[in-house]
């Protein structure tokens, strides 16, 4: 995903704004590799508007940028479990949906979910949604683990597996809210709700692993799965989905996949908002309203391969995408999956903290 942002990004900032709109600008700030490919170009040809397009790999960017205040950034993509705590910041403006007449084309069930994140969805609308899981360079694993329990978690968190597939690669997610909750419901603990205690017994299967992994980052792993320089991680779907293109793109024979595993795996949503302050409110309505298209909605799916809130653009996607698993997980795994919940700033800082004390020495 990452090669595919910072090429818009470039063209973004480089563009030359249509006659008529030479001030108008957006300062859109969004995850690496999180944007549909024709996006940036339509909506400045559509617009005249230019677009300043920034990413990030680790939310805890964004989340200073936006709680110091004054960001300069008029579009952010938070994730659910950042969003309540932004909006009780009053780092984010509610937004007027009379700018929003795409506003529309949300899934109303789905905006109903999130509610418990933000009340009355004031403040924000779903950009996107998936599911955290395994990452999976099938035919590296099975020359070296002829019998893997490809359908488990037991693949990463034993010692034992996670060790012979240390020479061909191990990575994990720079993701806290993503991690604890999936290593806490592996072990039959509540997954919604860390405590110091079981994190600390988190810690400690984490550890077990820890000389077996290559890396902790979430801005790498889709060109390493992609080129074969790591086999096993633990990662967003669409993620891998784009590192399952990228490698037959470039005709590559290893099988790469995505696996939601037998025990269960979090599901999750980023959400699309504007800062307080942003500098040009009028730009970033446009800009959003534009998101909430079907074709542009189809565009995203497309490209990084995760669903959106938009139920037209699905019947606008190739078969192939839309009856892809890994983008629209079966009713199987859907029954398996539990909910990122809303961690509360003490849970933030248990994991935060937990994770800091993981992470050390690596």
């Amino acid at each position: 995903m990452k090669g595919i942002k910072l090429a818009l990004g470039m063209l973004a900032a480089l563009s030359i704004p249509a006659a008529g709109a030479a001030q108008q600008q957006v300062r859109v700030y969004n995850w690496s590799d999180l944007i549909g490919q024709d996006t940036i170009r339509d909506f400045q040809a559509a617009t005249g508007i230019s677009v300043q397009y920034d990413t990030f790999d680790n939310e805890s960017t964004l989340m200073v940028k936006l709680l110091t205040g004054n960001s300069g950034y008029d579009v952010v993509v938070p994730s659910g479990t950042s969003l309540e705590q932004l909006i009780k910041a009053g780092a984010l403006q509610e937004l007027d949906r009379s700018q929003l007449p795409n506003w529309k084309n949300l899934d109303p069930q789905l905006m109903k979910f999130v509610e418990g994140k933000d009340p009355g969805n004031r403040h924000a609308f779903i950009y996107d949604w998936g599911t955290t899981g395994l990452g999976v360079n099938a035919t590296l694993v099975k020359a070296r683990l002829p019998n893997a329990p490809m359908d488990s978690y037991d693949l990463l968190f034993k010692p034992a597996n996670a060790s012979q597939l240390k020479d061909c690669g191990v990575g994990l997610i720079d993701s806290p809210e993503d991690v604890y909750p999936i290593v806490l419901n592996y072990l039959g603990l509540d997954p919604q709700k860390p405590t110091r205690e079981s994190l600390d017994k988190a810690n400690r299967l984490l550890d077990g692993i820890k000389p077996s992994l290559r890396y902790i980052n979430s801005g790498s792993y889709i060109n390493d799965l992609a080129n074969g320089n790591v086999c096993l991680v633990l990662g967003w779907s669409g993620d891998v989905e784009i590192a399952r293109r990228r490698a037959q793109e470039a005709g590559k024979s290893d099988e790469i996949r995505y696996i939601a595993p037998r025990e269960g795996t979090v599901a999750w949503f980023g959400f699309m908002a504007m800062p307080r302050n942003a500098p040009n409110p009028e730009a970033a309505y446009r800009f959003m309203n534009q998101i909430l298209e079907p074709k542009v909605s189809a565009d995203f799916t497309a490209t990084v391969g995760y669903a959106t809130a938009v139920p037209a653009s699905q019947a606008l996607l190739p078969a192939e995408v839309a009856n892809n698993p890994t983008v629209f997980p079966p009713a199987a795994v859907r029954q398996k999956m539990f909910w990122q919940s809303n961690p509360t700033p003490e849970d933030l800082r248990l994991m935060t903290r937990a994770w800091n004390r993981f992470k050390s020495g690596l």
